[in-house]
């Protein structure tokens, strides 16, 4: 049996929905989130395959076995490979935090438009982040502004979440 949660506002369809329910199929916030949490996977082990892509495209090799072709050393500073390496780097450091916060987020039960265009605006941000760091670089205020997305969006579930659980401390 669920009742009514939100604001007072009459078009307020969102409903209360038991714990157990939270993380299932049932639930349209989650169901948009794994499919946005599965797109943001995919993008990072793309980004593997990228760095291997550069290194070739450069026959830059970081071992000594790997080492396919004569007269190679070893090299560790390509800046092609390296800009991947980073933009790679700057995932896990943001995505795997947001990926936590967005779990959290939706055990609060959100509204689903609003929980749904988040997850949405933060993982097109994150693209967009890879697009302009890593394949094609564009000058600044592009990757700030894409990186700045994600982060202030992993800070409003954060805020969400702190005051929603305030009264329990």
């Amino acid at each position: 049996m669920s009742t009514p949660v939100g604001s007072g506002n009459t078009n307020d369809s969102q409903t209360m929905r038991p714990p157990g329910e939270m993380f299932t199929l049932e639930n349209p916030v989650f169901c948009c989130y794994l499919f946005w949490a599965t797109v943001l996977v995919v993008k990072m082990l793309l980004m593997s395959l990228l760095t291997a892509i550069q290194r070739f495209r450069y026959k830059i090799f970081p071992n000594q076995e790997d080492l396919f072709f004569k007269n190679l050393e070893v090299q560790f500073n390509d800046p092609h490979v390296e800009r991947v390496r980073r933009a790679h780097r700057n995932d896990m450091e943001n995505i795997l935090p947001y990926f936590i916060m967005s779990l959290i987020y939706i055990s609060t039960n959100p509204s689903v438009g609003v929980a749904c265009n988040l997850f949405r605006v933060a993982s097109v941000a994150r693209i967009i982040h890879t697009l302009v760091y890593a394949v094609y670089p564009v000058p600044q205020p592009s990757r700030i502004l894409a990186f700045g997305t994600m982060l202030l969006i992993t800070f409003y579930m954060a805020a969400v979440v702190a005051l929603r659980t305030l009264s329990f401390i």
